[in-house]
């Protein structure tokens, strides 16, 4: 349960309710940072056109990184609920899910590639406080990706680091996406 109570769908307004539909449509079930988010409407939606804005124009690298890059974060970061939610995503991209459970032990794995090892040590750079990023990292990744793939990774992480951050503060923890007890979400 949240720090702060969930806005019901009786309390919301009619922005909200609709963002709830659209939300509810999308993945089957209301994601509790919404609903948690709803207290300050002008936040909600900056936070849903932005999201939206980051899942159009993140498209140079391969949506198996992408995925993979967020979920570590989130795993780094300790985010229960980006974990589940994340989780979710990547079985409806008919990505690989039982890989996931070696990626804290991504270095000794044989089930990632030598640039998803890569990215996942620059994940746990840019999750560390201090951040830990060197100069080296940067190079190998930039060489391998571009600076418009570079650009994007580090987009990613961050945004997924801010994401599992406002989670953990207010209490926002797994819903359910992935075991299906909150919510039987339908694949797309």
């Amino acid at each position: 349960m949240p720090r702060i109570p969930v806005v019901t769908t009786r309390e919301a307004g009619p922005l909200v309710r609709l963002a709830y539909r659209f939300a509810k449509r999308r993945f089957g079930a209301v994601p509790e940072p919404v609903a948690v988010s709803a207290h300050h409407r002008k936040l909600l939606v900056a936070s849903a056109r932005h999201e939206l804005g980051v899942e159009k124009a993140a498209t140079t690298l391969p949506v198996s990184l992408r995925e993979l890059v967020v979920y570590a974060t989130a795993v780094t970061a300790g985010c229960s609920w980006c974990v589940d939610f994340g989780t979710m995503l990547i079985r409806h991209e008919g990505l690989d899910v039982d890989r996931l459970t070696e990626v804290r032990d991504y270095a000794r794995s044989d089930r990632y590639t030598g640039l998803e090892k890569l990215a996942l040590a620059y994940v746990e750079a840019m999750t560390a406080t201090p951040t830990a990023v060197t100069d080296e990292q940067v190079a190998e990744l930039d060489a391998r990706l571009g600076h418009r793939g570079l650009v994007e990774l580090t987009y990613l992480i961050a945004l997924e680091n801010q994401r599992a951050r406002f989670n953990s503060a207010l209490g926002i923890t797994d819903q359910g996406f992935t075991s299906g007890e909150a919510c039987r979400v339908p694949m797309p």
